[in-house]
Parts: structure tokens; C-alpha cells; sequence
């Protein structure tokens, strides 16, 4: 089998190229790729660079994710974030090789108490989540094989994190406030990337593309709020011997309101996630877990 990743130097990127290359030859790329072009604002030479390796799989983790950034950079997160997979969504299909693409809880409005479906009604507060959703509309509207996987509050050891953050600025701060009305669950990157090769081996064993191709929920069980995961990450970091100036007790809780930001935030990012387990014969591990793993490595690393 052979695979082409595209955005390699990502968080999910990274631990993809652990994950994937296990199942055969793996070509990996990012946007400064020289020989064979990784840069999605060039759809005609990533057009050229498909043909080129001519994969039996493609995996897509490069996306323009500074949120607020998108809200005056809309021609350029549409690019990234929408026609660099159509691109690749067409060119699939004419190899008939499978296509995985990563989208968001972003897709979606936040109303509500709910966990999200993947059949519930879509509609985007941002520029974000417009282009993600334009970016799944053209794939399945290809008819190219897909696993597209809407994901939320992802992280990883490597690079920046709101965890990472916290804990700066709880040894630099005297005071911390921290958004307790956005509901999500805290994925690792790490934790899409395996479920991801996963989901590989068993699709390209189907005789069928209808068996498993299609949209699916992605994220760590469990729920929290920002507030929450903040007071779980201080916690644990005191526990681990970490001096902190600000208490997990001492965070204090806010509203979404009382942050001012250029694009809009769903409130309610919980995920309904039963379509991926049932197909997949998953069992997803609780958000805490994976947080925990992350942090121990960021505190071994710093000895």
C-alpha cells in the first residue's frame, strides 16, 4: 500500500507519520516541500503531485487553523481549509484511491446540550467552520472513498496547546480566568493518528467503498469545559511537583462573553462518537487519559 500525507510538520500530521508507516510506503509532505509540492494555496501542482505518486491512499492533515486569523484571511483558509481537498477529493476518485480528511465540531452552530450526530443540521459560526464544512461537501460530492473525521480540542506534547499555556501562565500569573461554557472533549493527536491506521486497514479490506466510506466523530470520551480542563491539567502538574503561583481551587470562572475575539465559538462541542465505534469495533479512552499521558511527557522532557 502506498500513502500520501500532506501536513506532515502538523500536531496530527506528526503522529501520523508514526502511525501510517507501518502499512506500507509512506510519502510525507508539508507546505515547504520542494520536489513534490505539500502547499494546498497551488491546487494545480498538489493536482500534479497526486498523479505523481499515484497512492493507494491519501491522507490530508494540513489545514489553516488560526481561527480568528481565518475571519481576515478567508481567501486564504478557503484555499487550505477547502479547495486543497476538493483537489485531492477529484483526484482520488480518478485513481479510486481513498481519501481521509480531518474537519471539526466547527461545522456545527454549539447550540444545545447535545451530543452532535453526524446526520444533525450543520451550520458554521466562522470562516473556520465554513471552509471545513465546504471542504467535506466536495469530497463527498467526488464520490471519491472517503473517511472525513470531525475532531475537537485537539493536542499534543509537540508544539504549542492550551495545556502548555496554562501552565505558563500559572507560574507566571498571580491570577487565572478560564471559559466554563464551551463543552467539548480534549483529543490527542496521538489518538487520531492511530485510530486513523485503524480505519485504513479495515477500509481497504472492503470489497465495498458503501461499507465504511462516509463522516464520523472522532473524539476522546468525556466532556469538559476549558475551565475544567484547565483545573485538570494545574492539578495534575502539582501532583507532579510543579510550583504554581495559581491554585486549580483559585481558577476563576468565566463566560465566553467576557472574551473578546474576532470569530465566534461554539458552545457546545459534544460529539456523539457511536458511528466510528460501532464500525471500527472501537472503544475510545476518557479525555483525562490522554491529557495525563501528554502532560507526563511534557514534565519528563523539562527534567
Amino acid at each position: 500500500m502506498k500513502i500520501l500525507l500532506f501536513g506532515k510538520s502538523g500536531q496530527v500530521g506528526w503522529e501520523l507519520q508514526r502511525s501510517l508507516a507501518p502499512l506500507g510506503e509512506l510519502v510525507a509532505l508539508h507546505s515547504g516541500s520542494s520536489e513534490l509540492c505539500g502547499n494546498f494555496e497551488y491546487p494545480e501542482r498538489i493536482a500534479h503531485t497526486v498523479r505523481a505518486v499515484a497512492p493507494d491512499v491519501i491522507v490530508n492533515a494540513a489545514a489553516h487553523t488560526a481561527v480568528d486569523k481565518a475571519e481576515s484571511e478567508r481567501e486564504k483558509a478557503r484555499a487550505i481549509n477547502a479547495h486543497g481537498p476538493a483537489v485531492l477529493a477529484q483526484e482520488a476518485r480518478k485513481l479510486d484511491a481513498w481519501l481521509v480528511h480531518y474537519s471539526s465540531d466547527y461545522v456545527f452552530d454549539g447550540n444545545g446540550t447535545h451530543r452532535w450526530r453526524e446526520t444533525d443540521p450543520t451550520g458554521p459560526l466562522n470562516v473556520y467552520g465554513l471552509t471545513k464544512l465546504e471542504a467535506e461537501k466536495a469530497i463527498v460530492d467526488s464520490g471519491c472513498r472517503h473517511l472525513i473525521f470531525r475532531t475537537s480540542w485537539v493536542y499534543a506534547a509537540r508544539g504549542g496547546n492550551f495545556a502548555k499555556t496554562m501552565l505558563r501562565l500559572a507560574q507566571e500569573r498571580d491570577r487565572l480566568t478560564v471559559i466554563e461554557d464551551q463543552i467539548g472533549a480534549p483529543t490527542g493527536a496521538d489518538l487520531l493518528a492511530d485510530i486513523t491506521a485503524h480505519a485504513i486497514r479495515a477500509a481497504v479490506r472492503q470489497r465495498t467503498m458503501e461499507a465504511v466510506s462516509g463522516i464520523y466523530h472522532l473524539v476522546a470520551a468525556g466532556e469538559t469545559s476549558w475551565h475544567g480542563y484547565a483545573r485538570f491539567v494545574l492539578d495534575y502538574a502539582r501532583h507532579a511537583g510543579v510550583v504554581l503561583k495559581v491554585t486549580p481551587e483559585n481558577v476563576v470562572a468565566v463566560p465566553t462573553s467576557a472574551f473578546s475575539l474576532p470569530a465566534k465559538r461554539p458552545r457546545n462541542s459534544r460529539m456523539d462518537t457511536g458511528k466510528l465505534r460501532h464500525t471500527f469495533d472501537l472503544s475510545l479512552p476518557p479525555w483525562e487519559t490522554g491529557v495525563a499521558r501528554m502532560l507526563t511527557e511534557i514534565f519528563e522532557r523539562s527534567t
